[in-house]
């Protein structure tokens, strides 16, 4: 079954989801409709205060401000849900501001540490290029997608983006995107406009739901319980997140349940390139292991912490892990009760299902990047949006259907998978609608440390030096909200639960 209502949305036909006017929605409809949909406490919604406002909050015609202070208070809600079940009593208040949650939505380019700001992880040779018929962007935040790249091209290692673009132009932008994309195992999309997606297969087979939860299979095993400690301010204490992601929106999945109290270890591989500029935000609440799971005793390290963990969050090229015998299906065997969490580009169906994608990618390919250009009325083929918008707002709905699964799991049991794409997110941003004309453009921006105000900011030790970086936006009464561990070099602590 895929009618875009998994997870909990009974009564609610999915044409109706899909014909929704959401043009008038604040953040606290978007609350309420996404956690009826995934079957929560409705009195819950009671306990959310936001400071709600449809105006623009980053200069967009797209409704980011509404898309930052709900997917977080999403969130913190949920969260504070779970803090009710462990301890009885009435779920605890939760705050979002507006402003500091659109801040929040940018973090990876507000910290600094030692004073230094963290330089852009992109090479020279990505972006939008001009092809044959249209436009293509392509990314190169890592060296094999670079590399690649070039080679496709006939261009050596080293080659500058004027010789890449050289190359480029001879190329359709269709054929240009299936022989990088498809069959070539890079990331590089056509620039399309609404129309244009709209025609695609693919835009129909996105879930009109950005959250997608289900039991993995119809035996749930028994009942499994977290046994969780009943006294405690941190909402997620005692909890196991295992995550092996790369940028962004998986990280900072794992980051969000870190600042609920979640024990959160990240598993990279020593033989795959990071990027510092952007793991250092993600990496705060974390600890950190390196295994390679090509390797036997990699492998057998990570199958251990697999038994004993809550939850298993990946944000790998969909199929990328299953292969090495890290499916849900495999999961489920070595752990009867985990909570699957898949970050992917496209969502689990459609034909491109399987593909690889980054936020920048699906606004050029969506039709998003079109949109923004023909609203700022600044004579631009393509405008990227002021902030990864798809990248933070399914991290934080990822994180929301994990505890929607946990909270579901107490009750019935099992095992559970939740699947947020980015252009899942994509497609509900859209259906709240844009702002008029060139309207959305007359707001400020916040683009370095210094436009934040302090009280948003922390500072804080870590492996790397005195890091001044955006706290989270979300408080909930009576609760500990916020990251002990700090960044530190990969592969520093041991594989084990605490």
């Amino acid at each position: 079954m895929d009618d875009g209502t998994r997870g909990g949305c009974t009564g609610v036909s999915a044409e109706d989801l899909v014909t929704r006017d959401r043009s008038s929605y604040d953040a606290s409809d978007v609350v309420e409709e996404l956690w009826t949909c995934l079957a929560l406490p409705s009195e819950a919604l009671s306990r959310v205060q936001l400071d709600a406002d449809n105006a623009p909050a980053l200069p967009s015609s797209f409704k980011i401000g509404v898309l930052a202070q709900s997917s977080i208070a999403l969130a913190a809600l949920a969260a504070a849900q779970l803090h009710a079940l462990r301890n009885g009593g009435e779920v605890p208040r939760v705050g979002v501001p507006l402003q500091h949650a659109v801040i929040e939505f940018k973090s990876e380019r507000f910290y600094t540490i030692d004073g230094e700001s963290p330089s852009s992880p992109l090479n020279a040779i990505g972006g939008l290029h001009k092809t044959a018929d249209g436009y293509i962007r392509v990314h190169d935040s890592f060296p094999n997608h670079v590399n690649g790249m070039l080679r496709l091209m006939g261009l050596p290692k080293g080659s500058t983006r004027g010789q890449l673009a050289d190359k480029i132009v001879a190329w359709e932008s269709i054929e240009l995107e299936n022989v990088a994309t498809v069959r070539g195992d890079l990331a590089a999309y056509a620039l399309r406009s609404y129309d244009e997606w709209d025609a695609l297969p693919q835009s129909t087979a996105v879930a009109n739901i950005p959250i997608l939860v289900q039991p993995i299979s119809s035996n749930h095993h028994g009942i499994h319980r977290s046994k969780l400690p009943r006294s405690t301010n941190r909402c997620l204490e005692g909890i196991r997140v295992l995550e092996m992601s790369r940028v962004i929106a998986a990280p900072l999945c794992g980051k969000t349940l870190a600042a609920y109290g979640a024990d959160v270890i990240w598993v990279t591989s020593p033989t795959l390139p990071d990027l510092p500029s952007i793991d250092r935000d993600f990496a705060r609440g974390k600890r950190t292991v390196q295994l390679d799971i090509k390797d036997e005793v990699g492998k057998a390290k990570l199958l251990e912490l697999v038994k004993d963990c809550d939850v298993f969050i990946q944000g790998y090229r969909p199929g990328s892990l299953a292969n090495y015998g890290l499916s849900s299906e495999d999961l489920v065997k070595i752990n009867p009760g985990i909570i699957v969490a898949n970050m992917s580009a496209f969502g689990p169906n459609g034909p491109w299902s399987g593909q690889r994608g980054f936020d920048s990618l699906v606004q050029t390919c969506s039709g998003m990047n079109v949109s923004e250009a023909q609203h700022a009325d600044q004579g631009e083929t393509a405008r990227p949006l002021p902030c990864q918008a798809l990248d933070h707002g399914s991290g934080y709905l990822l994180a929301t259907g994990i505890m929607a699964a946990l909270f579901r799991r107490e009750f019935e049991g099992g095992a559970w998978q939740v699947d947020v794409s980015l252009a899942g997110t994509m497609k509900y941003l859209r259906s709240l609608g844009q702002y008029p004309g060139s309207s959305g453009f007359q707001c400020e921006d916040y683009k370095q440390q210094a436009d934040i105000p302090p009280e948003y900011l922390e500072a804080r030790a870590t492996g790397f030096g005195h890091m001044m970086a955006v706290k989270h936006c979300a408080k909930i009464d009576g609760c500990e909200v916020g990251w002990r561990c700090m960044p530190k070099p990969l592969g520093l602590d041991s594989a084990e639960w605490l």
